[in-house]
């Protein structure tokens, strides 16, 4: 369940289920407000899965288990991937320390596997592991304007810097943390994380208060975040090697073994994948609008060929508001070097490779795919 309903409801918000949770898919016009993003700020309740991990042992037993090195000091996070054997991702998440706990978030349908996993890996580490997500919430805060918005509802702290690092204040009369954000919708942005009871008053804080800020929904987190280039665990990365998708920002080659290290390693050493993430642009065949554009939106697993050689296939597509064509994210050979490209479900149609991301806004996404071998 999203935190905050009622308010949701009260801003003609339409549902859908993720991972089991329910989130808010839309308020009405998803263009519009991806538009209204892009030129000012907004606000998304966010689903994550939250896991508390506490302890004496906290930071080398969750440092053990995942891709990148865990931060030693309050107030600071990181982006990670829990890998299989094969090296393949189970799980992505940010894992930040808050002093006498670590606060792992995850996509809403990994949180209790990861907290049960962890738990049957505990031996005599001094750890206590929990799953929280109904105790938190998290709110994400982009566009342009983000950092004028923050600051200006924000009390007893400035706005947090660098990425993933983040400071404790107060939204009237609510404490909250503040996280600096990732670039995942290729603008400025953060996360407003309070605790559940709270949750009402903070998210009409952002809202109401201080400079203006729309609501909008994962429709319009799916437009925003395809534009700036950026993976995302249940259409890109859920059971592929990271490599594969030029994820450098999650690991970190020099630290500790972890589970999958090996086969990631191999790939790093050999420097060339067997596939890499790239941007299509969609042949629309005739000047775009609304229905055109939808029509031409493929779905995931649709093949791309460069001529009649099948060389990958879309794992995303949405209809960009910015660019007003279909667009989608691909995995394509990679050593592949065409630019003019098709698509095929029922019918050919005509793509072009393009640069990501689509759009240059605020600020680059930490994940916009980079490869060693380039």
């Amino acid at each position: 369940m999203t935190v905050v309903t009622e308010l949701h409801e009260a801003h003609g918000a339409t549902f859908e289920e993720r991972g089991g949770r329910r989130i808010v898919r839309e308020y009405g016009r998803p263009e519009r407000t991806h538009r209204a993003v892009r030129n000012g700020a907004g606000v998304i309740e966010m689903g994550y899965g939250v896991v508390v991990v506490e302890g004496d042992d906290r930071i080398a037993f969750v440092d053990d288990t995942v891709s990148n090195r865990v931060p030693r000091a309050d107030g600071e996070g990181v982006y990670a991937l829990l890998l299989d054997p094969q090296g393949r991702i189970e799980t992505d998440l940010y894992v930040y320390n808050a002093g006498e706990r670590l606060l792992c978030f995850t996509p809403p349908a990994r949180a209790g596997p990861l907290a049960e996993e962890w738990s049957e890996k505990v031996f005599i580490q001094d750890v206590e592991i929990t799953e929280a997500s109904s105790e938190f919430a998290v709110f994400g805060v982009h566009g342009p304007q983000s950092t004028e918005k923050v600051a200006s509802v924000l009390n007893g702290a400035g706005a947090p810097e660098p990425e993933l690092s983040f400071v404790r204040g107060s939204m009237g009369d609510e404490g909250v943390t503040v996280i600096a954000g990732d670039g995942l919708a290729g603008e400025e942005g953060y996360e407003v994380v309070c605790t559940a009871d709270a949750a009402e008053r903070v998210f009409e804080t952002l809202l109401m208060f201080g400079l203006n800020a729309v609501p909008f929904g994962y429709a319009t987190w799916e437009t925003l975040t395809a534009e700036a280039g950026t993976p995302l665990f249940d259409t890109e990365l859920q059971g592929r090697i990271p490599n594969v998708l030029g994820l450098r920002n999650a690991l970190d080659f020099e630290k500790g073994c972890y589970v999958g290290q090996e086969v990631v390693s191999k790939v790093e050493n050999r420097g060339q994948p067997s596939q890499r993430l790239v941007g299509l642009r969609i042949e629309t065949g005739g000047e775009a609008d609304p229905d055109a554009g939808a029509a031409a939106v493929p779905p995931a697993e649709t093949p791309v060929f460069d001529g009649n050689e099948r060389v990958g296939a879309v794992t995303r597509a949405v209809t960009s508001p910015s660019l007003e064509t279909p667009i989608a994210l691909a995995l394509v050979d990679f050593d592949l070097d065409a630019t003019s490209l098709s698509i095929r479900d029922d019918a050919d149609v005509a793509a072009e490779r393009i640069a990501l991301p689509f759009v240059e806004g605020s600020a680059a996404s930490a994940r916009l795919p980079t490869y060693a071998a380039d």
